[in-house]
């Protein structure tokens, strides 16, 4: 899962730990190629969140969230390796592209332009694969069982739906927020997480399944749902089953063992912020497979006996927003 760092050679004073986490993920970010900024101009953002999900056989769903760094945007473009293959629109966060090759690996990445024409860098780039092709298949999927739903605070929902099925096999389930579509998800999924929604609102969401050969099943019953409109509680977006305790190695080291549930978003929560003592200390990233039931980690946080830490942890969401913090644990080295 990850390489715990070793302690340093001399203990050095907890306010001044620095608790490191190296990974390797698959979305990584990179700099942007072409010209440089010029002198006296500021960039937009590099859009973050984004998210890619093959839909069929030959397209995929590209979605991020809207810079909002006070630059005026004036579109977005979308990149395929190094080629553009898409403007978009300021206002829209998300596009379907279409015409591409069955079995085969793709990186997407995206870019904020503003309106004088100034490009942010890349996004993170994200690898996504397309199934296979199924031949001369005109047969749509079944429409998707009773879809339920519930407000998760003031800005986010979760959507759980019963199973299509398929004389070949689903390729993608898609949501809609009224006309819309606002996600997609695997094939294998059967409930997501909705957010960046507004407090005191009513949203009515339906979905569809797709297959390989871009058949959509008809949309499931509509569900409404309206969210909180005080103060969001986060409760869908927290882990779950949070535990920590403190162990000490063999080189008389002191070591806090966190221990929970992922929360389930409808994609993979690659990434987490554990939060020590009043203040953000680090972020853990995953790397290779993403834990989905249970994760676990351990840091150093020094060599003194009978020190008490308050700690606690939150996710990053597929859609690049932070999700709500676990409870927080009270633990003392011993």
């Amino acid at each position: 899962m990850r390489r715990t760092p070793h302690p340093p050679r001399h203990a050095l004073p907890l306010r001044t730990a620095c608790l490191l986490v190296t990974a390797v993920v698959c979305g990584v970010s990179s700099c942007a190629w072409g010209g440089g900024e010029s002198e006296g101009t500021r960039l937009p953002s590099a859009p973050r969140g984004l998210t890619v999900q093959a839909g069929s056989a030959t397209s995929v769903h590209v979605m991020w969230n809207s810079t909002t760094d006070g630059t005026d945007i004036g579109g977005y473009e979308v990149y395929r390796g190094t080629d553009k293959v898409k403007d978009v629109a300021a206002d829209q966060h998300m596009v379907d592209i279409t015409g591409l090759k069955p079995s085969s690996t793709y990186v997407f990445s995206v870019r904020a332009r503003d309106t004088k024409g100034n490009v942010s860098p890349d996004s993170r780039k994200l690898k996504v694969s397309t199934p296979a092709a199924t031949a001369a298949d005109r047969k749509a999927p079944s429409r998707p069982g009773t879809l339920r739903g519930a407000a998760e605070g003031g800005h986010a929902a979760t959507l759980a739906w019963g199973k299509s099925k398929d004389n070949r096999s689903i390729a993608s389930y898609e949501v809609y927020q009224g006309g819309s579509k606002i996600h997609s998800v695997g094939g294998g999924t059967t409930d997501t997480l909705i957010t960046g929604l507004r407090p005191g609102t009513t949203y009515t969401f339906t979905v569809k399944a797709r297959d390989a050969a871009d058949n959509f099943s008809p949309a499931s019953p509509a569900v409404r749902v309206t969210t909180a409109a005080g103060k969001d509680s986060g409760r869908a977006t927290a882990p779950a089953d949070f535990r920590a305790r403190t162990h000490r190695s063999s080189d008389k080291a002191y070591y806090i063992d966190l221990a929970w549930t992922p929360p389930r978003t409808g994609g993979a929560v690659t990434e987490y912020q554990i939060h020590l003592d009043g203040r953000n200390a680090t972020s853990l990233v995953f790397g290779g497979e993403t834990p989905t039931d249970k994760a676990k980690h351990s840091f150093y946080v020094g060599r003194e006996a009978g020190a008490t830490h308050r700690v606690k942890l939150r996710a990053k969401l597929p859609d690049g927003t932070w999700g709500g913090y676990s409870p927080e644990r009270t633990v003392t080295t011993r």
